[in-house]
């Protein structure tokens, strides 16, 4: 029985990985292409929160810190710096599994919207006042909350996937 957990364990790893790439190609890619003014959504984050509140503080944190270490490794400035933000908004994530209900579409739309939030003002603050820039409402209304509308109408469809592929796995368990 422990073997047959183990294979199960190491095969959600494999598919959550692939979860994790995937959303970052798209991320890098075909959504920069369809990006608005140069604001796009974030895949990384919808990820992360969805892990997050589907299926704990732990997995929210670990896959919080894997979208944000790729985030760090191709595009960011200071490494960790991403893997942190992220590790924080999953694991913050973590803290609602226990009111998680499938059916209902409100949660996951209010904590990723929160999470989008959290991330751009986390960013803002790491990156914008370390360097002395305090153009706070420029960059909210010029890049924070566009990206944050944007992320929520993605988040719509793409969320479901994720679902899908989250409940697969359980069920599979």
């Amino acid at each position: 029985m422990t073997e047959w957990k183990d294979i199960h364990s190491m095969k959600r790893r494999i598919i959550l990985v692939f979860l994790i790439l995937t959303c970052f190609l798209l991320q890098s890619t075909i959504f920069k292409t369809l990006s608005l003014g140069s604001i796009s959504p974030n895949l990384m984050v919808i990820v992360t929160s969805s892990y997050g509140f589907m299926s704990g503080k732990k997995e929210g944190l670990w896959v919080g810190f894997f979208c944000g270490l790729l985030e760090d490794i191709f595009y960011g400035r200071l490494l960790g710096m991403h893997a942190m933000i992220y590790m924080y908004i999953g694991y913050a994530n973590g803290y609602f599994n226990h009111i998680f209900y499938e059916e209902d579409i409100k949660l996951p739309i209010f904590l990723i919207s929160v999470s989008e939030l959290v991330y751009g003002l986390g960013t803002y603050v790491i990156m914008f006042m370390m360097r002395s820039r305090f153009a706070f409402s420029y960059y909210m209304i010029r890049i924070i909350l566009p990206e944050l509308i944007y992320t929520i109408v993605v988040t719509l469809i793409f969320y479901r996937v994720i679902y899908m592929v989250n409940r697969r796995m359980e069920d599979q368990t």
